[in-house]
């Protein structure tokens, strides 16, 4: 069921860890032929070509792009009670950790009369997208919402893929997320046209009719499929992104302590979410590998959505991976650089500690990946397919850029006035010091 790739003797470097690592097989660049079309079309038919393109990839044809506000009510009123209950315990949780990130304001003093001040200011409009292929997810609405809310964006748009059982309307748990989290502008609008939508703005039906249907916003962030992550690279410029998600993925660090039944059960979890997630074991415990791989068929045939999870662990993304100790495992996983890494080893905080690259680290054997998901107060929107190396999950920092401020008088400009000449000569840009000779000339 899932293929065992055995490094134990092979001491290499990140680089060659890199190349027989599982992966998952992904043509982003052939994507992107297939969406650019889309996104052309968006920005210039707007409301038109979305309802086509709904109808095309959706299978239904939206009456209402923008979502009434009747109808988010109605789903928060329709929403059971234990799911919604679930929703404000999440909301109360990702809001106290992103409360705490929010960066602050700084003033360096160099001299007398010359200070340098930073500024953090929130972006003026952001695009949040959450998915709705095989699974519905009411959750990326908290923790894309959430965060922009607490960095003190003004204006968030939601979008969310039509659903043919909702009448042409996103999904009503989706809708009721919205409604909880007070969000007001939301669109029935999925997939690539989405992306194009939230980055170049779509007006009415027609092409006379001036009235915008969505304004263009600054930042577009969200989980998405190969298309979604397409349509996000190529808008990339025009507005900001968060990352460029691919499929999601479990690293799971273990040793004979582990409990196999955890580990199974964990590496289904993420399985779960389509045919190319990513699960991964890295072990020394020779005896832990065979029982997890004795238990997942067991495990796979009793789930839900067992025939995806098959797909998903079978797939050149997935492996159960031996190592000679915890330490060859830590350089193995440090060169994967998980979105979602579990520790179940002794001692797990302090290897957790050791841990260099991953979106996000779960330590011990009572913190799953499922936890983050949904309750512990992190985000679940993270970086995957190796771009933890650089990157960070989503979170207020991704909603606020830094404005530097300069404050010099003129004795403190005297002090440096030389200096910014000699340099501006040297790089051949004599207009430059000029600019500050020019104060002093009179």
């Amino acid at each position: 069921m899932i293929t065992r790739i055995d490094l134990r003797g092979r001491r290499l470097t990140p680089r060659e860890l890199t190349a027989v690592l599982p992966r998952p097989d992904l043509d982003v660049e052939g994507a992107a032929e297939h969406v650019a079309p889309l996104l052309d079309d968006v920005r210039h038919r707007g409301a038109a070509a979305l309802r086509d393109l709904a109808e095309r990839f959706d299978g239904v044809r939206p009456v209402h792009l923008r979502v009434p506000a009747d109808a988010m009510v109605s789903a928060l009123e329709a929403l059971a009670p234990q799911v919604r209950a679930a929703l404000e315990e999440s909301i109360v949780r990702v809001r106290a950790v992103h409360a705490a990130q929010r960066p602050t304001d700084l003033a360096v003093d160099l001299a007398p009369g010359a200070r340098v001040r930073q500024r953090w200011l929130p972006v003026n409009r952001v695009g949040l997208y959450v998915p709705g292929g095989l699974a519905v997810y009411p959750s990326s609405v908290v923790m894309n919402v959430v965060p922009a809310q607490e960095a003190g964006v003004r204006s968030l748009v939601v979008a969310s893929p039509p659903q043919k059982a909702s009448g042409g309307l996103p999904h009503p748990t989706i809708l009721a997320a919205c409604a909880l989290l007070g969000v007001e502008e939301v669109y029935a609008v999925g997939g690539a046209q989405a992306v194009a939508m939230l980055a170049y703005g779509a007006r009415g039906e027609t092409a006379d009719d001036g009235e915008m249907l969505c304004e263009p916003v600054d930042v577009v962030t969200g989980p998405g499929n190969q298309y979604v992550t397409a349509a996000k690279r190529l808008v990339r410029g025009v507005v900001g992104i968060d990352s460029e998600a691919g499929p999601t993925e479990i690293a799971v660090l273990a040793d004979a302590t582990a409990d196999p039944r955890h580990v199974a059960a964990d590496l289904v979890s993420q399985a779960e979410h389509g045919p190319t997630s990513a699960s991964v074991l890295v072990t020394d415990a020779i005896g832990l590998a065979d029982a997890v791989e004795a238990l997942l068929p067991g495990v796979v045939s009793a789930t839900k959505h067992s025939e995806r999870v098959a797909t998903a662990l079978a797939g050149p993304q997935s492996a159960v991976v031996l190592v000679d100790d915890i330490d060859h495992g830590l350089a193995v996983v440090n060169a994967y650089g998980a979105e979602h890494l579990e520790i179940q080893t002794a001692d797990a905080g302090a290897v957790a500690d050791r841990v260099t690259s991953a979106g996000a680290i779960f330590v011990g054997p009572w913190a799953p990946v499922s936890l983050g998901d949904y309750m512990a107060g992190s985000n679940h929107v993270l970086p995957t397919g190796g771009c933890a190396h650089y990157a960070s999950g989503l979170g207020v920092h991704s909603f606020v850029r830094a404005v530097q401020v300069i404050e010099y008088d003129q004795p403190a400009l005297a002090v440096l006035a030389d200096r910014i000449v000699a340099l501006a000569q040297d790089e051949d840009l004599p207009a430059h010091g000029e600019a500050v000779q020019a104060r002093f000339d009179a």
